[in-house]
């Protein structure tokens, strides 16, 4: 299916899955819906939803009915093409779905970043890395560093859509430490692009207060609370980006907030090279 037909729209069903089952490819989850939360106040075109506790951890009952709700709202929200905005062990984030060509262009104008900077790629266990990817490094390695706040740059498989970051043939591989984002990612049953919760020019983003001018141009923002004390500079520096294509050797492109843990595991422990 060309990703065109696979973002058009929202189709009937998905009210009744959403929450209930995993998107394709995924095990099936049950569970009854409870009754959904009341919605904070948002900006026009935007809804907002809270997540019970801080979203890192899944919540349990009562607090599920808060947490099941914000799940079917944001897999909804995807699956019809639209971009959320999501907590992750890092910062906040842009999603949306990697399939959906027209959301892809949709992240790019909202956040103003120029179209050569490729978008992350999301996903929910370390086995899907093996279906969009062409992986040359140890299963252990993956399982080290995921989930975790690093992104490795893999070889891209055939299965991504080939508006994605067209100009290369890597990309750069997203599981968050974060309960809600995984179970985001696993009920939705695709690859989901994920970049910062900001516009291009400005800091990155620990609360949803401090990217609120963007609701507008959003359909809904999960909350889940600051991100780290909310206020600490290391916080913002997001995941630590490491190459992992060339066998062998690791690159880091982006120090990040893992940087020494993410180098001493390559290093110490897989006997891995900088590539520089």
């Amino acid at each position: 299916m060309s990703p065109a037909r696979r973002c058009r729209g929202l189709r009937a069903a998905v009210a009744a899955s959403v929450g209930l089952s995993e998107g394709p490819g995924g095990s099936a989850r049950r569970g009854r819906l409870l009754r959904p939360p009341s919605p904070a106040p948002a900006a026009p075109g935007a809804r907002l939803l809270r997540l019970p506790g801080s979203g890192a951890v899944r919540a349990a009952s009562p607090e599920r009915a808060g947490w099941t709700e914000a799940l079917r709202a944001a897999v909804a929200e995807l699956r019809a093409g639209a971009v959320v905005a999501v907590p992750t062990d890092t910062l906040y984030g842009l999603a949306c779905s990697a399939s959906c060509s027209a959301a892809l262009g949709a992240v790019y104008r909202l956040k103003g970043r120029s179209e050569a900077k490729p978008l992350a790629v999301c996903l929910g266990r370390v086995a899907d890395v093996y279906r969009y990817c062409h992986v040359r490094v140890p299963e252990g390695l993956l399982k080290d560093l995921l989930p975790g706040p690093v992104t490795l740059v893999l070889e891209r498989s055939e299965e991504l859509n080939k508006d994605l970051n067209p100009f290369t043939p890597l990309v750069g591989i997203r599981i968050p430490d974060h309960a809600f984002i995984q179970d985001l990612v696993q009920v939705f049953g695709g690859p989901v692009a994920l970049t910062s919760a900001n516009l291009s020019s400005q800091a990155s983003s620990l609360n949803v207060e401090e990217f609120q001018d963007l609701w507008p141009q959003l359909s809904l923002v999960i909350d889940g609370g600051p991100i780290g004390d909310g206020q600490s500079p290391e916080y913002r520096l997001g995941s630590t980006v490491v190459d992992l294509s060339v066998p062998g050797k690791f690159d880091i492109i982006r120090p990040g907030c893992a940087l020494e843990s993410t180098a001493a595991i390559l290093q110490q422990k897989y006997g891995l090279l900088p590539l520089h």
